[in-house]
């Protein structure tokens, strides 16, 4: 089980940049009984979340966030091959960060959770151009592409990665997937720049992915923002911040 006291001692040891002491809270709690998933879910993506939160209030320095979001990353490097591997499913996604995301962490989460649910995935990062993007899903060919982005100026060069492939509309069945703090903090964007898939976070990643949650086609908006879809709560599994 996930306590308050878990996040207050994770988050506490990683903005003092204390490796040690961030690895020791992470073995009790698997210790306990808590899966490498729940762990993913329900204790890494939050304390990101929260970082990132408070970085962006200037409640933290900027090496503090450096040294926890590093030292997240470095945990997560660890965990991934403790993820159980479910079976193959025969489906494809394709994992990019903004072409200036330097906060790869949350995209790197996705990839490990796909991965082990059965998908064939490919981590691509940051630091590509959408030129470098389109060439690559135009070889691999994915169901899905999943863009990750998390802040305001990201949103020009995804809005025209999303434009070129409509364009083109050479990969009809593929599904643009988006995800991050740049769309949760921004109503509706999601819809906005013709995505045709919003994940909020983590653990809802699979389920609307998979269809198992409906998702209406996105709309390109002008000069308004919808409101962002928001899964329906029995659909849902623990909600994180």
């Amino acid at each position: 089980m996930i306590t308050p006291d878990i996040h207050e001692r994770y988050l506490d040891a990683l903005l003092k940049g204390d490796r040690t002491s961030s690895r020791a809270v992470i073995e009790q709690t698997m210790q306990t009984g808590t899966t490498t998933n729940m762990v993913y879910i329900d204790v890494i993506w939050p304390i990101m979340v929260e970082i990132d939160k408070l970085y962006r209030e200037d409640r933290i320095s900027r090496v503090q966030e450096h040294l926890a979001t590093r030292i997240n990353r470095t945990i997560v490097d660890q965990l991934q091959n403790k993820l159980p591997h479910r079976p193959r499913k025969g489906k494809k996604i394709a994992i990019s960060c903004a072409p200036e995301e330097l906060q790869e962490l949350g995209a790197q989460i996705m990839a490990d959770l796909f991965e082990s649910d059965g998908w064939d995935v490919r981590f691509l990062g940051g630091g590509l151009t959408n030129d470098d993007i389109l060439s690559y899903i135009h070889e691999y060919a994915p169901d899905i592409l999943l863009i990750y982005g998390t802040t305001p100026r990201q949103a020009p060069a995804i809005r025209q990665l999303i434009d070129r492939i409509k364009e083109v509309d050479a990969y009809p069945s593929m599904r643009i997937m988006v995800s991050g703090g740049l769309f949760n903090r921004a109503d509706g964007l999601w819809e906005e720049i013709g995505a045709d898939l919003f994940v909020p976070a983590a653990n809802q990643a699979l389920e609307i992915a998979s269809g198992e949650v409906p998702v209406k086609p996105a709309t390109r908006t002008i000069n308004r923002r919808k409101k962002r879809r928001r899964v329906p709560a029995d659909q849902q599994s623990t909600q994180v911040a």
